[in-house]
């Protein structure tokens, strides 16, 4: 192999398309957008899920669903997680600011403990709900459950 001898792949290197550049280029005149209309101007941009004039499927479509706006969503947290957490900070007492001290919720959250998991160990509990089996669990091994609001 010589340097001399060195040349791109066939293919590899296509003519620059200068466009606007005369008719002698072959891309002169309209420049390649074609005759009249939006697209042939500069500043053009299609609207999201334009459809050529068609009616567009957003508008197509009928609405559905309904949002209740008096809906409390809850981050829930089993007693599994609780059990470990007492375990990890060797502590009986957890309350909301323990699980955002520890990354299981965020301040903004309302906190509902299920009984999901083992608990082994007496906790007092204070959380945003409860659920049956949770009270259940936790009052079964002398611990407390308490509802803040």
């Amino acid at each position: 192999m010589k340097l001399n001898t060195l040349k791109p792949a066939k293919g590899s290197l296509g003519k620059e398309k200068r466009i606007g550049r005369g008719e002698g280029s072959g891309h002169g005149g309209t420049s390649t957008r074609g005759m009249n209309g939006a697209k042939q101007r500069s500043g053009y941009s299609a609207k999201l899920g334009f459809q050529g004039g068609q009616m567009p499927i957003q508008r197509q479509l009928p609405k559905f669903g309904f949002n209740n706006p008096n809906k409390v969503e809850y981050k829930v947290i089993n007693l599994s997680s609780l059990q470990a957490l007492s375990e990890k900070l060797k502590v009986e007492e957890i309350s909301r600011e323990t699980l955002i001290e520890n990354g299981l919720v965020s301040k903004k959250d309302l906190v509902k403990i299920l009984g999901n998991g083992e608990l082994k160990a007496k906790l007092n509990v204070s959380a945003n709900a409860f659920s049956k089996s949770a009270i259940a669990k936790i009052e079964a091994l002398n611990g407390t459950a308490t509802v803040i609001k």
